[in-house]
Protein backbone atom coordinates (compact mmCIF):
# COMPACT_ATOMS: atom_id res chain seq x y z
CA UNK A 1 0.00 0.00 0.00
CA UNK A 2 1.41 3.35 -1.10
CA UNK A 3 0.73 6.78 0.34
CA UNK A 4 1.37 9.88 -1.78
CA UNK A 5 2.19 13.19 -0.14
CA UNK A 6 3.41 16.61 -1.27
CA UNK A 7 6.79 17.82 0.01
CA UNK A 8 8.28 21.31 -0.18
CA UNK A 9 11.77 21.00 -1.74
CA UNK A 10 12.80 24.66 -1.83
CA UNK A 11 11.34 27.94 -0.61
CA UNK A 12 9.67 29.79 -3.50
CA UNK A 13 10.90 33.23 -4.53
CA UNK A 14 8.04 35.13 -6.09
CA UNK A 15 5.45 32.85 -7.61
CA UNK A 16 5.81 29.21 -6.53
CA UNK A 17 7.15 26.94 -9.29
CA UNK A 18 6.50 23.23 -9.79
CA UNK A 19 10.17 22.44 -9.16
CA UNK A 20 9.78 23.81 -5.60
CA UNK A 21 7.62 20.77 -4.80
CA UNK A 22 7.54 17.00 -5.21
CA UNK A 23 4.80 14.39 -4.98
CA UNK A 24 6.51 11.63 -2.97
CA UNK A 25 5.50 8.00 -2.51
CA UNK A 26 5.83 6.65 1.04
CA UNK A 27 4.48 3.78 3.07
CA UNK A 28 1.09 4.31 4.69
CA UNK A 29 1.82 5.30 8.30
CA UNK A 30 0.58 3.31 11.27
CA UNK A 31 -1.19 5.14 14.08
CA UNK A 32 0.56 5.27 17.42
CA UNK A 33 -1.06 5.42 20.83
CA UNK A 34 -3.70 8.15 20.89
CA UNK A 35 -3.68 8.48 17.12
CA UNK A 36 -6.00 7.62 14.24
CA UNK A 37 -5.18 6.82 10.63
CA UNK A 38 -7.30 8.82 8.22
CA UNK A 39 -7.86 8.15 4.54
CA UNK A 40 -8.33 11.67 3.29
CA UNK A 41 -11.28 12.31 1.00
CA UNK A 42 -11.08 16.10 0.59
CA UNK A 43 -8.17 18.53 0.99
CA UNK A 44 -8.23 22.28 1.48
CA UNK A 45 -5.84 24.65 -0.28
CA UNK A 46 -5.78 28.22 1.03
CA UNK A 47 -3.90 31.49 0.43
CA UNK A 48 -2.26 31.45 3.88
CA UNK A 49 -0.25 28.40 2.82
CA UNK A 50 1.92 30.65 0.66
CA UNK A 51 3.26 32.31 3.81
CA UNK A 52 4.19 28.96 5.35
CA UNK A 53 6.36 28.20 2.32
CA UNK A 54 8.64 31.07 3.36
CA UNK A 55 11.20 30.88 6.16
CA UNK A 56 10.18 34.32 7.41
CA UNK A 57 8.89 34.48 10.98
CA UNK A 58 5.12 34.52 11.04
CA UNK A 59 2.14 33.40 13.10
CA UNK A 60 2.58 29.78 11.90
CA UNK A 61 5.68 27.64 11.65
CA UNK A 62 7.14 27.43 8.13
CA UNK A 63 6.72 24.18 6.25
CA UNK A 64 9.80 22.00 6.69
CA UNK A 65 11.83 21.28 3.57
CA UNK A 66 11.68 17.66 2.49
CA UNK A 67 8.70 16.98 4.72
CA UNK A 68 4.97 16.68 3.95
CA UNK A 69 3.09 19.96 3.99
CA UNK A 70 0.00 20.48 6.13
CA UNK A 71 -3.48 21.80 5.63
CA UNK A 72 -7.10 21.18 6.37
CA UNK A 73 -8.49 17.80 5.36
CA UNK A 74 -11.51 15.63 6.03
CA UNK A 75 -11.63 11.87 5.68
CA UNK A 76 -12.58 8.47 7.06
CA UNK A 77 -10.83 6.81 9.97
CA UNK A 78 -9.45 3.45 8.81
CA UNK A 79 -7.49 2.54 11.95
CA UNK A 80 -7.71 3.85 15.50
CA UNK A 81 -5.56 3.67 18.60
CA UNK A 82 -7.58 6.34 20.39
CA UNK A 83 -10.64 6.34 22.60
CA UNK A 84 -13.67 8.17 21.33
CA UNK A 85 -12.91 7.86 17.60
CA UNK A 86 -13.72 4.59 15.86
CA UNK A 87 -13.01 3.08 12.48
CA UNK A 88 -15.62 4.43 10.08
CA UNK A 89 -15.91 7.83 11.77
CA UNK A 90 -15.19 10.93 9.69
CA UNK A 91 -12.86 13.60 11.07
CA UNK A 92 -11.61 17.07 10.25
CA UNK A 93 -7.87 17.52 10.82
CA UNK A 94 -4.76 19.28 9.50
CA UNK A 95 -2.87 16.39 7.91
CA UNK A 96 -3.65 17.49 4.38
CA UNK A 97 -1.53 17.48 1.20
CA UNK A 98 -1.47 13.65 1.41
CA UNK A 99 -3.67 10.63 0.89
CA UNK A 100 -3.29 9.05 4.35
CA UNK A 101 -2.46 10.81 7.61
CA UNK A 102 -1.77 9.54 11.13
CA UNK A 103 -3.03 12.31 13.40
CA UNK A 104 -3.40 12.81 17.13
CA UNK A 105 -7.01 12.22 18.09
CA UNK A 106 -6.95 15.33 20.30
CA UNK A 107 -6.43 17.50 17.21
CA UNK A 108 -9.09 15.76 15.12
CA UNK A 109 -12.75 16.77 15.19
CA UNK A 110 -15.49 14.27 14.40
CA UNK A 111 -17.89 15.48 11.70
CA UNK A 112 -21.21 14.08 10.57
CA UNK A 113 -21.60 13.50 6.81
CA UNK A 114 -25.36 13.14 7.36
CA UNK A 115 -25.60 16.67 8.80
CA UNK A 116 -23.68 18.38 5.97
CA UNK A 117 -21.63 17.30 2.94
CA UNK A 118 -18.04 16.57 3.93
CA UNK A 119 -16.52 19.41 1.82
CA UNK A 120 -18.65 21.93 3.74
CA UNK A 121 -16.54 21.26 6.84
CA UNK A 122 -13.54 22.70 4.97
CA UNK A 123 -15.41 25.79 3.81
CA UNK A 124 -18.76 27.26 4.72
CA UNK A 125 -18.93 25.41 8.07
CA UNK A 126 -15.17 25.21 8.57
CA UNK A 127 -12.19 27.49 9.09
CA UNK A 128 -13.02 29.80 6.20
CA UNK A 129 -16.58 30.25 7.42
CA UNK A 130 -15.46 31.01 10.97
CA UNK A 131 -12.92 33.46 9.54
CA UNK A 132 -15.72 35.36 7.83
CA UNK A 133 -17.94 35.28 10.90
CA UNK A 134 -15.33 36.35 13.45
CA UNK A 135 -13.68 38.93 11.21
CA UNK A 136 -16.90 40.72 10.39
CA UNK A 137 -18.76 40.50 13.67
CA UNK A 138 -15.92 40.76 16.18
CA UNK A 139 -12.87 42.37 14.54
CA UNK A 140 -14.82 44.81 12.35
CA UNK A 141 -17.48 45.31 15.07
CA UNK A 142 -20.26 45.13 12.48
CA UNK A 143 -23.58 46.60 13.51
CA UNK A 144 -26.96 46.75 11.84
CA UNK A 145 -27.15 49.53 9.27
CA UNK A 146 -23.45 49.47 8.36
CA UNK A 147 -22.39 49.77 4.73
CA UNK A 148 -19.87 46.98 4.05
CA UNK A 149 -17.25 46.57 1.32
CA UNK A 150 -15.61 43.16 0.78
CA UNK A 151 -12.65 42.54 -1.53
CA UNK A 152 -12.12 39.12 -3.07
CA UNK A 153 -15.84 38.73 -2.52
CA UNK A 154 -16.31 35.68 -4.73
CA UNK A 155 -13.79 33.71 -2.69
CA UNK A 156 -14.60 31.32 0.15
CA UNK A 157 -14.28 33.93 2.91
CA UNK A 158 -15.44 37.02 1.04
CA UNK A 159 -18.68 35.56 -0.26
CA UNK A 160 -19.67 34.51 3.24
CA UNK A 161 -18.74 37.88 4.75
CA UNK A 162 -21.06 39.74 2.39
CA UNK A 163 -23.96 37.38 2.99
CA UNK A 164 -23.58 37.46 6.77
CA UNK A 165 -23.56 41.26 6.61
CA UNK A 166 -26.74 41.21 4.54
CA UNK A 167 -28.46 38.74 6.87
CA UNK A 168 -27.43 40.84 9.88
CA UNK A 169 -29.01 44.00 8.46
CA UNK A 170 -26.32 45.86 6.52
CA UNK A 171 -27.61 48.96 4.76
CA UNK A 172 -25.49 48.19 1.70
CA UNK A 173 -23.07 45.41 0.73
CA UNK A 174 -20.48 45.97 -2.02
CA UNK A 175 -18.02 43.43 -3.35
CA UNK A 176 -15.11 43.29 -5.77
CA UNK A 177 -14.18 40.29 -7.88
CA UNK A 178 -11.97 39.45 -10.84
CA UNK A 179 -14.44 38.63 -13.62
CA UNK A 180 -17.84 39.61 -14.95
CA UNK A 181 -19.13 36.12 -14.11
CA UNK A 182 -18.08 36.48 -10.47
CA UNK A 183 -19.64 39.95 -10.29
CA UNK A 184 -22.95 38.48 -11.45
CA UNK A 185 -22.67 35.75 -8.82
CA UNK A 186 -22.32 38.37 -6.09
CA UNK A 187 -25.38 40.39 -7.10
CA UNK A 188 -27.66 37.70 -8.53
CA UNK A 189 -27.04 34.81 -6.13
CA UNK A 190 -25.34 36.13 -3.00
CA UNK A 191 -27.53 39.24 -2.69
CA UNK A 192 -24.84 41.93 -2.75
CA UNK A 193 -26.28 45.36 -3.51
CA UNK A 194 -23.43 46.22 -5.86
CA UNK A 195 -20.27 44.62 -7.20
CA UNK A 196 -17.52 45.48 -9.66
CA UNK A 197 -14.68 43.86 -11.57
CA UNK A 198 -11.47 45.31 -10.16
CA UNK A 199 -9.73 44.59 -13.47
CA UNK A 200 -12.06 46.97 -15.31
CA UNK A 201 -10.70 50.21 -13.87
CA UNK A 202 -9.29 51.95 -10.79
CA UNK A 203 -10.71 50.40 -7.64
CA UNK A 204 -11.18 53.78 -5.93
CA UNK A 205 -13.35 55.09 -8.76
CA UNK A 206 -15.46 51.95 -8.93
CA UNK A 207 -15.90 51.87 -5.16
CA UNK A 208 -17.03 55.51 -5.05
CA UNK A 209 -19.59 54.76 -7.76
CA UNK A 210 -20.86 51.69 -5.88
CA UNK A 211 -20.86 53.38 -2.46
CA UNK A 212 -21.22 57.13 -3.03
CA UNK A 213 -21.92 57.72 0.68
CA UNK A 214 -18.86 55.74 1.77
CA UNK A 215 -18.47 52.53 3.80
CA UNK A 216 -18.52 51.78 7.52
CA UNK A 217 -16.71 48.43 7.25
CA UNK A 218 -14.08 47.12 4.87
CA UNK A 219 -13.18 43.42 5.00
CA UNK A 220 -9.80 43.09 3.31
CA UNK A 221 -8.75 39.91 1.55
CA UNK A 222 -6.59 41.61 -1.09
CA UNK A 223 -4.58 44.58 0.22
CA UNK A 224 -2.76 46.96 -2.11
CA UNK A 225 -4.97 49.17 -4.25
CA UNK A 226 -8.11 47.84 -2.58
CA UNK A 227 -6.96 48.87 0.89
CA UNK A 228 -6.07 52.37 -0.25
CA UNK A 229 -9.43 52.74 -1.97
CA UNK A 230 -11.29 51.58 1.14
CA UNK A 231 -9.45 54.05 3.36
CA UNK A 232 -10.46 56.76 0.91
CA UNK A 233 -14.14 55.76 1.19
CA UNK A 234 -14.20 55.17 4.94
CA UNK A 235 -16.93 56.95 6.87
CA UNK A 236 -16.60 58.50 10.31
CA UNK A 237 -15.74 55.77 12.79
CA UNK A 238 -15.15 53.24 10.04
CA UNK A 239 -13.46 49.89 10.70
CA UNK A 240 -11.16 47.82 8.51
CA UNK A 241 -10.54 44.13 9.26
CA UNK A 242 -7.41 42.76 7.62
CA UNK A 243 -7.92 39.08 6.85
CA UNK A 244 -5.48 38.61 3.96
CA UNK A 245 -3.50 40.48 1.32
CA UNK A 246 -3.30 38.03 -1.55
CA UNK A 247 -2.21 40.73 -3.99
CA UNK A 248 1.22 40.95 -2.31
CA UNK A 249 1.91 37.33 -1.29
CA UNK A 250 4.23 36.65 -4.21
CA UNK A 251 6.01 40.02 -4.27
CA UNK A 252 9.79 39.87 -4.14
CA UNK A 253 10.03 43.47 -2.91
CA UNK A 254 7.99 45.09 -0.12
CA UNK A 255 4.72 46.48 -1.43
CA UNK A 256 4.18 50.23 -0.97
CA UNK A 257 1.80 51.08 1.83
CA UNK A 258 -1.42 53.03 1.35
CA UNK A 259 -0.66 56.65 0.57
CA UNK A 260 -3.71 58.04 2.35
CA UNK A 261 -3.32 56.79 5.92
CA UNK A 262 -3.79 60.37 7.16
CA UNK A 263 -7.46 59.95 6.33
CA UNK A 264 -7.75 57.69 9.38
CA UNK A 265 -7.21 60.80 11.49
CA UNK A 266 -10.11 62.55 9.80
CA UNK A 267 -12.44 59.58 10.05
CA UNK A 268 -11.19 58.27 13.42
CA UNK A 269 -10.96 55.03 11.52
CA UNK A 270 -9.49 51.79 12.77
CA UNK A 271 -7.48 49.07 11.00
CA UNK A 272 -7.04 45.73 12.75
CA UNK A 273 -5.58 42.45 11.60
CA UNK A 274 -6.88 39.14 12.91
CA UNK A 275 -6.33 35.39 12.85
CA UNK A 276 -9.16 32.91 13.02
CA UNK A 277 -7.22 30.90 15.62
CA UNK A 278 -7.85 33.66 18.16
CA UNK A 279 -11.61 33.27 17.86
CA UNK A 280 -12.40 29.58 18.28
CA UNK A 281 -14.56 30.50 21.27
CA UNK A 282 -17.12 31.63 18.69
CA UNK A 283 -17.27 28.16 17.12
CA UNK A 284 -20.51 26.94 18.80
CA UNK A 285 -22.32 30.20 18.03
CA UNK A 286 -20.98 30.18 14.47
CA UNK A 287 -22.05 26.60 13.75
CA UNK A 288 -25.50 27.20 15.24
CA UNK A 289 -26.22 30.44 13.37
CA UNK A 290 -24.50 29.80 10.05
CA UNK A 291 -25.57 26.16 9.98
CA UNK A 292 -29.20 27.29 10.23
CA UNK A 293 -28.72 29.77 7.35
CA UNK A 294 -27.15 27.07 5.20
CA UNK A 295 -29.95 24.60 5.90
CA UNK A 296 -32.62 27.20 5.16
CA UNK A 297 -30.93 28.29 1.94
CA UNK A 298 -30.54 31.88 3.18
CA UNK A 299 -26.75 31.62 2.91
CA UNK A 300 -25.45 30.23 -0.36
CA UNK A 301 -21.97 29.00 -1.12
CA UNK A 302 -19.92 27.75 -4.03
CA UNK A 303 -17.10 25.23 -4.19
CA UNK A 304 -14.52 24.66 -6.91
CA UNK A 305 -13.29 21.06 -7.08
CA UNK A 306 -10.03 19.73 -8.50
CA UNK A 307 -9.71 15.94 -8.60
CA UNK A 308 -6.68 13.89 -7.65
CA UNK A 309 -3.80 14.21 -5.18
CA UNK A 310 -1.51 14.81 -8.16
CA UNK A 311 -3.36 18.05 -8.90
CA UNK A 312 -3.17 19.54 -5.40
CA UNK A 313 -0.34 21.91 -6.28
CA UNK A 314 -2.16 23.17 -9.36
CA UNK A 315 -5.27 23.74 -7.23
CA UNK A 316 -3.21 25.82 -4.79
CA UNK A 317 -1.68 27.88 -7.60
CA UNK A 318 -5.20 28.36 -8.93
CA UNK A 319 -6.21 29.97 -5.64
CA UNK A 320 -3.34 32.45 -5.96
CA UNK A 321 -4.46 33.23 -9.53
CA UNK A 322 -8.09 33.61 -8.49
CA UNK A 323 -9.29 30.68 -10.59
CA UNK A 324 -11.72 29.48 -7.92
CA UNK A 325 -15.24 30.59 -7.18
CA UNK A 326 -15.88 29.98 -3.50
CA UNK A 327 -13.82 27.38 -1.68
CA UNK A 328 -11.11 25.52 -3.60
CA UNK A 329 -11.18 21.83 -2.63
CA UNK A 330 -9.19 18.84 -3.85
CA UNK A 331 -11.24 15.65 -4.10
CA UNK A 332 -9.21 12.47 -3.71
Amino acid sequence: MINREWHLLSRPVGWPKPEDFALVETEIPQPGEGQVLVRNEYLSVDPYMRGRMSAAKSYAEPYELGRPMQGGAVGEVVASEAEGIAVGDHVLHFGGWREYAAVNARSAVKVDPAAAPLPAYLGVLGMTGLTAYAGLLRTASFKEGDAVFVSGAAGAVGGQVGQIARLKGASRVIGSAGSAEKVRLLTEEYGFDAAFNYKSGPVAEQLRAAAPDGVDVYFDNVGGEHLEAAIGSLKLGGRIAICGMISVYNNTEPAPGPRNLARLIQTRGRIEGFLVGDHYDLQPEFVREVGAWVRSGELKYRETFVEGIENTLEAFLGVLRGDNTGKMIVKL
